[in-house]
């Protein structure tokens, strides 16, 4: 953990306190239905954390989840997710995927727009 300050021009950080990826037994998001920067990291003590935004939450999660499974592969539980934006195969996480879900929004929208001007006898 990094504190960070301002003086005059300059900014200033200092590591406050170290953690290990190995010693991480869990992560809770506390609230996977609402949109909340909250969550709590379970070492041998639960530390509060505020991440700058719900979607940095889900961003550290995704990297912490990655770097485990690719270094320690131990078994790491991630609760209170929504595992739709936590998992990046998913179409609602990648922005690349975000113009194919305009265009499928489009096309029900035109589809719903013709049917209304279509008449029936």
């Amino acid at each position: 953990m990094v504190k960070h300050w301002q003086v005059d021009r300059e900014e200033k950080y200092e590591i406050v306190e170290k953690w290990f990826l190995k010693d991480l037994e869990m992560i809770d998001g506390k609230e996977a239905d609402t949109d909340n920067p909250y969550f709590d990291m379970h070492f041998h003590k639960v530390y509060n954390m505020e991440a700058y935004s719900c979607a940095s939450k889900y961003t550290f999660a995704r990297t912490l989840n990655k770097l485990n499974a690719m270094y320690l592969k131990k078994d790491f539980k991630i609760v209170n997710f929504d595992d739709t934006y936590l998992n990046d195969d998913a179409i609602w996480s990648s922005s690349n995927q975000d113009f194919l879900v305009v265009m499928r929004v489009c096309f029900y929208a035109s589809n719903l727009l013709c049917l209304s001007l279509c008449r029936f006898s």
